[in-house]
């Protein structure tokens, strides 16, 4: 097991390595022009200034620290409105065959319009707020969780409704807190993990489209006005990293949650 997970590791940073190695030979035989594109040597060094708050950067008005923290604000605050409002329809919607009825030619309606073309609406109706930020966020986030709760509700099976009525759960509300939320929670997590990912692209989104005058994305359109590719490069690897992180941490909630999910194997 731990050859296995060292070889792994190896591959893994053995493939990070190689691909930096062919950007960085890429850029000084080919480009060699820093305001069309910035070799990762460079901007890894950038990368750690903004993060630390260099003075030459600041005095422009970047500050990654900051930036990150307007960013995650955008998107718990577009993100938590997704996870009420998807989670409780959703749960209506898979509980009630009439609600999924009625809810369904909306959905389906509304689903397939990009969140960006939401922004156009989102500046006239809330103008240049994190609320506007927050609502593309929550645009795109919404439908991954709804979709999957009902599906979730929709897919318990009737026997185990069926056998707690049996141990006496006879009120609809003692059901759902029992039976139909734990059972759904798995297709719950997988709308959730999904929505994340996309509320996360939708932030950086909305802020390049100058939805908000903050955050990681508003950053990346300032520093492509400055003609500093290194600065955008950084900018995009904290996004990435930042978007790895909330994954990680969902799973991990996940797996915390849902333990009964896990088999065993009797001698």
């Amino acid at each position: 097991m731990r050859i296995e997970r060292v070889k792994d590791f190896f591959i893994f940073f053995a493939s990070i390595g190689i691909f930096l190695a062919i950007w960085e030979a890429y850029y000084w035989i080919l480009i060699k022009n820093p305001f069309v594109l910035a070799p990762p040597s460079k901007v890894l060094i950038t990368f750690v200034q903004l993060v630390i708050g260099d003075p030459k950067f600041a005095e422009t008005g970047f500050s990654m620290p900051l930036d990150m923290l307007y960013s995650l604000y955008h998107y718990l605050y577009g993100f938590s409105f997704a996870i009420l409002i998807g989670f409780s329809f959703g749960l209506i919607a898979g509980w009630s065959k009439k609600v999924e009825e009625f809810l369904y030619p909306i959905i389906e309606l509304i689903r397939p319009i990009p969140p960006i073309a939401w922004i156009p609406i989102a500046i006239l109706m809330l103008k240049l707020t994190h609320t506007a930020a927050a609502f593309i966020i929550f645009i795109g986030a919404v439908f991954p969780i709804l979709l999957n709760t009902m599906y979730g509700v929709s897919s318990v099976e009737k026997k185990y409704v069926e056998a707690a009525m049996t141990l006496g759960a006879t009120r609809t509300s003692t059901i759902l807190r029992k039976v139909i939320i734990p059972a759904s929670m798995p297709a719950f997590f997988n709308g959730l993990r999904v929505g994340s990912g996309v509320a996360w692209m939708c932030v950086v989104a909305a802020e390049l489209f100058g939805v908000s005058q903050y955050g990681l994305g508003y950053k990346i359109q300032l520093a492509r006005l400055y003609h500093s590719p290194d600065v955008v490069i950084s900018y995009m690897l904290a996004i990435g990293i930042i978007g790895l992180v909330l994954d990680r941490l969902y799973r991990a909630t996940e797996a915390r949650l849902l333990t009964w999910r896990r088999g065993f194997v009797v001698d």
